[in-house]
């Protein structure tokens, strides 16, 4: 099951290395300070925010209430893509990516500034949901921008490799995150951490303004949207231009298998990085600063993984390695949980590791593979929405409905079989993206 290495390629574009490497290096810093903002959130729900925001007296409703805000950010992602899409392939890619990690700046900051359930009543949880939408209006728009800058001025058959120097900013954030927290942790008391330690990764975020003015002023547009803008201009004279209406009336049919052939890897991430740590902790009473541990570990061996996997998709094709992931994931379902529910740190380690392979084997290819389903006039928009779907139908509710089924069933095989539903979903989805491609 393999498809052609692009239905729409990227044309291959004379510029010098050092500025292919420069705009490179500031797409995956873009990614990861803003992968890092996003994730500092995730980690502070499934340790603080319950009791800070949702006080309820009762420690199940506390979680869930704060994953539920963790998940409104998931939400808000497709506004953030479908806003940020049709401007950023209207006007150009640069200024959306600017205009997102800006938002993304402030929006955390805020969350590090604001005052508690304790002090402002029932202020504070709106303000905290307020923010995390602003969150997720920012991530939304960022990814479709920064993945863009990479593989829209990589060289012609390396657009995996550049491609997946954006997909490293998730690894990046994950461990930058973790780090920070445990570092917050181990510099505190259990009550200063409750009462202030957590603040510090969230105001640490407000370093992303400084990047994104240096993305304004020291990186030039993409070669590729330049090439199209005369198409563009041309096209707005003759008619109403609207990228969003063109992939609704034509190309929906791609955005939703693209969005279903990656709900198991964003499902899964966000249940091994937020959902794992509070069952861990919660249910199965294994120190915080030891899963963060595991978790930054295994984080790093991404690094590693996502561009070998996005390398070997420029010699063999994305799909087939994509569906090797995905196959992975499903099998791995089962057996992930029964090592976590041991209880032994070891087998943790190594639950979530071979877990994080497939997923990271999934990644490497990934911003590539969505670049090509679309033309460069909508680009921006239809591999965007692709994503966000994807976000919103499998991360950002994957923590909640983990907790859900603990509760319902008392059993984390529930948890397995969420999974591996989505993976059926996923392994479908890309079959059909594969005879679309062979029939072109």
């Amino acid at each position: 099951m393999d498809m052609a290495p692009s239905a729409h390629p990227l044309p291959t574009t004379a510029l010098p290395t050092v500025n292919r490497r420069r705009v490179a290096t500031a797409a995956a810093l873009a990614s990861a300070v803003e992968w890092y903002d996003y994730f500092v959130f995730g980690i502070a729900a499934a340790l603080v925010l319950g009791d800070l925001y949702f006080p309820a007296g009762n420690s199940t409703a506390g979680v869930l209430a704060a994953f539920a805000t963790f998940a409104v950010g998931f939400l808000a992602r497709p506004i953030g893509g479908i806003v940020a899409g049709q401007l950023g392939d209207q006007r150009g890619r640069k200024p959306m990516l600017v205009l997102a990690l800006t938002l993304m700046g402030v929006a955390t900051t805020g969350i590090g500034l604001l005052p508690t359930y304790e002090t402002i009543g029932v202020a504070a949880p709106i303000l905290l949901v307020t923010l995390r939408v602003a969150q997720g209006v920012a991530v939304g728009a960022q990814w479709g921008g920064a993945m863009l800058l990479a593989t829209e001025y990589a060289p012609e058959g390396k657009r995996g490799v550049y491609g997946s120097v954006v997909q490293l900013g998730v690894p990046i954030g994950v461990v930058t995150a973790n780090t920070v927290f445990l570092l917050a942790g181990a510099f505190t008391s259990e009550s200063a951490f409750a009462a202030w330690g957590w603040r510090i990764p969230f105001l640490i975020g407000l370093f992303v303004l400084a990047l994104a003015w240096y993305i304004h002023t020291r990186v030039e547009e993409t070669p590729e949207f330049r090439a199209a803008e005369k198409t563009l201009a041309e096209k707005e004279k003759s008619e109403q231009n609207s990228p969003l209406r063109s992939i609704l009336r034509n190309h929906l049919g791609t955005v939703l298998l693209a969005g279903g052939s990656f709900a198991v890897n964003t499902a899964t991430f966000y249940i091994l990085i937020t959902g794992v740590l509070d069952y861990t902790t919660r249910e199965l009473d294994m120190k915080r600063s030891a899963v963060l541990t595991v978790s930054l570990c295994v984080s790093l061996t991404q690094l590693i993984l996502i561009p070998a996997s996005a390398a070997l998709s420029d010699r063999v094709g994305r799909i087939r390695i994509y569906a090797f992931g995905a196959a992975g994931i499903a099998l791995w379902a089962v057996p992930l949980f029964l090592l976590i529910d041991t209880g032994s740190l070891l087998w943790l380690a190594v639950g979530t590791f071979v877990a994080s392979c497939f997923l990271s084997i999934m990644y490497g290819p990934q911003a590539a593979l969505f670049a090509e389903l679309f033309t460069p006039e909508m680009r921006y928009t239809g591999a965007s929405l692709g994503y966000q779907i994807a976000a919103v139908c499998g991360g950002g509710l994957a923590p909640f409905v983990m907790v859900l089924l603990l509760e319902a069933t008392g059993t984390s095989m529930a948890v397995s079989a969420y999974i591996i539903g989505l993976s059926v979903v996923a392994l479908l989805s890309i079959k059909v993206l594969a005879d679309r491609a062979r029939s072109r």
